[in-house]
């Protein structure tokens, strides 16, 4: 279940956070964190986001055959052979180096077309992007073009969402470095056009980063990469200042139960045999597994909510389904739904605050929330809630 509202709230409170006068881009890159590039896309510009963000040349096609016609910024580097189709879909792509401008300036001018383009300034992320020293060439060679128009320039922050001192500093050199770096490109009579920086670290931790356009990537789909209590008291003490920035989870990845079987006490579930019935209970079969992204890392070490409570996987996660354990006494019926992550919101007061979400189970199997909604695969249908915005 896609909750398409909560994109309009976290859109509006990072929108109350950062200023009514600063643009948002919204990332639909990766299948929209796995909750659908169409959908999240029409939802996000509905609720107020300028700009989209994709990763892949694909991705913009997609977006413009459903007659998507947003600004769209493409974040990766793409292969020269893609160039005739990042020109006639309008696609914004960033540029880090001369060769490329060269390459983008060409077919631009033989279409008769006025690419819009960003630059990328590398200022310690050490992905793509220009050095800092290099972006003034890189900004009049630009300007010199036929074919291109600089519409923007831009940096991506590497630990924007620590609250470690040492990681704090290195955000503010990296824009320091960044802004320097415009700074000159502006000295030199060249309007650099939009500037952004800020990631969802940078939103929450990092207000000097805001500036033209803010990126909130997790956070778009409910997920604060860090929390502002966390910061050093001087930093925390300005941040407490600013509007609290509350978001919540978009996605809930649900399932039914298919079967409930009886097991006696010792008896193995699953593959391996690493899950032994402490005493006679019963089972419950999902249909939800690894292939679906449900990751086989969550083995005996995760619960799922089915009528209110949580019941804990039993064995090993298989490709296409699991086993939760019911206990003796099951109030579990077949085909009741079970939430395998979902919002935090339990229908009993006891569980209340028992983590659910796609956070926790990042936690406990060592990775980010990100990765959790992207690895959802596309078999698993996604139902989306309104229906339509």
């Amino acid at each position: 279940m896609i909750h398409l509202d909560r994109i309009t709230e976290n859109i509006k409170s990072i929108r109350g956070r950062t200023g009514s006068d600063r643009l948002i881009c919204a990332p639909v890159k990766a299948d929209a964190y796995g909750h659908g590039t169409i959908q999240i896309a029409r939802a996000s510009l509905k609720a107020g986001a300028d700009y989209l963000g994709i990763a892949a040349v694909s991705e913009g096609i997609e977006l413009r055959k459903e007659g998507i016609e947003a600004p769209v910024l493409l974040f990766s580097q793409p292969h020269p052979e893609e160039i005739p189709r990042i020109i006639k879909e309008n696609l914004i792509p960033f540029i880090s180096d001369a060769d490329f401008a060269d390459a983008l300036n060409e077919k631009a001018a033989l279409a008769n077309k006025k690419l819009q383009v960003h630059i990328k300034i590398d200022t310690g992320m050490r992905r793509i992007g220009c050095k800092a020293d290099e972006s003034l060439t890189l900004a009049r060679k630009i300007a010199s073009c036929q074919g291109l128009e600089l519409t923007g320039i831009a940096t991506h922050l590497a630990v924007s969402d620590s609250t470690d001192e040492r990681d704090i500093e290195y955000t503010k050199k990296q824009l320091e470095i960044f802004k320097n770096a415009v700074d000159a490109i502006k000295a030199a009579g060249i309007n650099p056009g939009i500037i952004h920086a800020a990631n969802s670290g940078a939103i929450i931790l990092h207000p000097d980063s805001w500036l033209d356009m803010v990126r909130p990537g997790i956070m778009l789909y409910g997920y604060k990469t860090a929390e502002e209590s966390g910061a050093p008291e001087e930093h925390y003490v300005s941040l407490k200042k600013l509007r609290p920035l509350n978001v919540k989870p978009v996605m809930e990845l649900r399932s039914v139960v298919t079967l409930i079987k009886k097991v006696k006490k010792g008896e193995p579930v699953s593959y391996g045999g690493t899950w032994k019935a402490e005493e006679d209970t019963f089972i419950a079969i999902l249909p939800a597994g690894y292939a679906d992204g449900f990751t086989r890392l969550a083995s005996n070490n995760w619960s799922v909510l089915i009528n209110g409570e949580y019941y804990p996987i039993a064995g090993r996660i298989c490709m296409d389904q699991c086993c939760v354990n019911l206990g003796p006494r099951p109030k579990v019926k077949r085909w009741d739904e079970a939430v395998i992550f979902g919002m935090n919101g339990a229908d009993s007061a006891d569980n209340a605050k028992l983590k659910h979400d796609a956070a926790a189970l990042a936690e406990i199997t060592g990775t980010i929330p990100n990765e959790i909604t992207c690895n959802i695969s596309r078999r698993v249908p996604r139902e989306y809630k309104p229906h339509c915005l």
